[in-house]
């Protein structure tokens, strides 16, 4: 059974279709690939070819810059959304890792109480002291 859901990275549009999908002159994308702020497939004959998601960063790169940013500005808020992603990814990894650790000392510790010998009673020690006064009294 082939899996129909389409890619997001799959490339599929020549520039003149992802400029229009993005509401941009063609040329602004030869500059946003310059810039690094795209990069774009290239097919067999080394024609750009791009994908869902880089139509997606040219639409996010449009936002900011509609915000007021110079390219300087969108490259750092990409990267610091790229950088925001990852550890958020990590976060996600870390606290998976955590419940299985928890899981996993809560399994331990079941079988250490289960391994206790429950025929023995603990009794709890008293010592009474008792002090005899030796000296003479007068």
């Amino acid at each position: 059974m082939a899996d129909d859901t389409p890619r997001v990275d799959r490339p599929l549009f020549m520039i003149s279709m992802a400029a229009e999908l993005a509401a941009m002159h063609p040329q602004t994308l030869r500059l946003y690939e310059r810039r690094g702020l795209l990069a774009p497939r290239r097919s067999a004959k080394n024609t750009r070819l791009y994908s869902l998601d880089d139509v997606a960063r040219l639409r996010r790169i449009q936002q900011l810059t509609e915000l007021g940013l110079n390219l300087a500005g969108v490259e750092r808020v990409l990267e610091l959304e790229r950088e925001m992603t990852a550890m958020r990814e990590r976060v996600e990894r870390l606290q998976a890792e955590l419940a299985e650790t928890v899981a996993r000392m809560h399994s331990e510790m079941r079988a250490v109480e289960r391994s206790f010998r429950h025929d023995l009673v603990p009794v709890a020690k008293t010592m009474a002291v008792i002090h005899v006064d030796r000296r003479k009294k007068r």
